[in-house]
């Protein structure tokens, strides 16, 4: 049977230690840490042995391509390979003021336009900085949702309770 175990995690900034403390080292927050138990995993025995079998396939197969949702960026949905997919991730990276929240920002405005729910999540400017890039972009009309964020707890449960979207940019 497996050891049961716990630990300690900050309520403000979700670091994670294995002892509490009055402080978090992390974000430098008085008495934010709670002890969380931790639920003991199985072993490899106890889930039957040496795992399940992968299938293998040739490399010359074909599929159906994913269905794709245009942004409407001609050179992003390029980039793409026609839009994006539901249900995956693109992680949009470069140096520090290229423009990614900007191209970012336009893309989630073009999908709210078209009918579609969008979350936009800012985690280094406020809801308010974003209103303000919204109108120099010409898409503050958009039905877009906004909210300002940095907790990953915070932002996974907000997500959770508010119910199905078409896309969601966590800048």
């Amino acid at each position: 049977m497996a050891k049961s175990s716990s630990r300690f995690v900050c309520q403000s900034c979700g670091a994670v230690s294995p002892r509490w403390a009055g402080r978090c080292e992390a974000c430098q927050e008085w008495n934010t840490i709670v002890e969380e138990a931790i639920a003991p995993r199985p072993g490899p025995a106890a889930k039957g042995g040496a795992g399940r079998r992968v299938v293998f396939v040739d490399l010359a197969g074909s599929a159906e391509p994913p269905p794709r949702c245009p942004t409407g960026i001609a050179e992003l949905d390029r980039v793409l390979g026609g839009g994006l997919v539901p249900a995956s991730a693109v992680l949009v990276g470069g140096d520090p003021g290229i423009g990614k929240s900007t191209l970012l920002l336009q893309a989630a405005a073009n999908l709210a336009r078209s009918g579609r729910r969008v979350f936009y999540i800012s985690g280094e400017e406020s809801i308010e900085q974003t209103r303000l890039r919204a109108r120099r972009l010409g898409v503050a009309d958009a039905p877009l949702e906004l909210a300002a964020a940095i907790n990953l707890r915070d932002i996974a449960a907000s997500l959770q309770s508010a119910g199905a979207a078409a896309l969601v940019v966590i800048d």
